[in-house]
């Protein structure tokens, strides 16, 4: 075998994959990326190896490699199951990347019981079975187990979805082009609550070194990754304006009725969808290289200086049809049927009102609870303005 020093990465030109591969650089290795030659970035030094061949073709990746070793192998792109079989014995520490779907109920968390998925969800869950709807899902997790059958010290790693420069499909464009284009209301769906774990691309790659490092604690490990802390829809909106120096009044619908607000979902639930990454952080010494609240703002400036076509390809793919007029009817006719409720709800006598509560006898809540509590109460008040 060759000197522990040399790493093969597949992929290695996505987001997260410069980031590697310089990464690697730093600590010493000579570095050859695999990958298919259409995506070229000048983020990756002259000193970096190209093969180029067809990642998701194992008898091509076979060819190409022609019986190399090396001492790394980190798989970020292709067919994972059939590289594992094809890299075995022929590498001495093996990583590799996957996803979070694989955790039963991340696809439909609709039906589980109770339903939802639990905040956190514990890192080891139960993963999808054989039922799974979802082909792609089960295959996560077929894969998964391909990995450690072939190298069974490896650690595989479950990135989340991740947020930040150059991603193929950036998620996080319907607030942007909203803030750009000034956009007086977001429709937000359930209060805009909705938390799920997602990953700032620079945290993401810092997870995938330090599995590099091979600590030993982490051998033979599963590990999730994700920013140490997760923004709900609303805050993320709410720093995403702020960074493009705009402000927004954000509208609450119920999920049913917030049409606008499904791109940003990215589900029919609006279930949160929280990772545990206690073991990541214990085993593999994780912790974020940026926050989030800056990771969000840094993504929104490369965005608003990065824009996608308007009306594209991707704009089209992420299913947001931006159509302003059908919103402005959508936000006009809630609050107009949030005035006639106020009526309707005034009317409503109650046996005893219902109040906050407390554990302690004669404690009453501090007057600024008590100045809202009467003007929520009050018959002559301003309905509460929308979101």
């Amino acid at each position: 075998m060759t000197s522990p020093q040399t790493a093969l990465v597949v992929g290695g030109t996505g987001p997260t994959g410069p980031l590697v591969v310089n990464g690697l650089i730093e600590r010493g290795f000579e570095v050859t990326i695999l990958h298919t030659g259409r995506h070229e970035t000048p983020l990756i030094g002259p000193e970096v190896r190209h093969i180029h061949t067809d990642p998701f073709d194992g008898e091509a990746v076979r060819d190409a490699l022609d019986g190399e070793d090396f001492g790394l192998t980190v798989v970020m792109y292709g067919r994972l199951r059939v590289l594992a079989s094809l890299l075995a014995g022929r590498c001495g520490h093996f990583v590799s990347i996957g996803g979070v779907g694989v955790y039963r109920g991340f696809g439909s968390p609709d039906d589980l019981f109770p339903l939802g998925m639990t905040v956190p969800l514990a890192h080891d869950a139960p993963l999808v079975g054989d039922e799974e709807e979802f082909r792609k899902l089960r295959m996560i997790r077929v894969t998964e187990e391909a990995v450690f059958e072939h190298h069974p010290h490896a650690i595989h790693l479950r990135y989340p979805q991740l947020y930040g420069p150059r991603q193929p499909l950036p998620r996080e464009w319907p607030l942007v082009r909203r803030a750009l284009d000034r956009r007086p209301y977001l429709v937000v769906a359930d209060g805009g609550l909705t938390v799920k774990s997602q990953g700032w691309i620079g945290n993401a790659a810092h997870a995938t070194l330090l599995a590099c490092d091979a600590p030993a604690a982490a051998r033979g490990g599963t590990y999730n990754v994700a920013d140490s802390s997760a923004l709900s829809i609303a805050q993320i909106a709410e720093v995403v304006a702020d960074e493009l120096g705009h402000s927004w009044e954000l509208v609450s619908l119920p999920y049913d009725l917030a049409a606008p607000t499904r791109p940003l979902v990215g589900s029919w639930s609006t279930t949160h969808r929280v990772l545990d990454i206690g073991p990541t952080v214990r085993d593999l010494g994780y912790r974020d290289v940026l926050a989030p609240v800056e990771a969000w703002r840094a993504a929104a400036r490369w965005l608003a200086e990065n824009p996608l076509e308007r009306g594209g390809t991707l704009e089209q793919r992420l299913g947001d049809p931006f159509d302003y007029e059908a919103e402005d009817r959508l936000v006009a006719a809630w609050k107009e049927a949030q005035q006639d409720l106020v009526g309707i709800f005034a009317g409503i006598d109650w046996l005893s009102e219902p109040n906050y509560g407390s554990a302690y006898v004669g404690k009453r809540p501090n007057p600024g609870v008590l100045e809202k509590r009467e003007s929520l109460n009050s018959a002559d008040s301003p309905p509460k303005p929308a979101g």
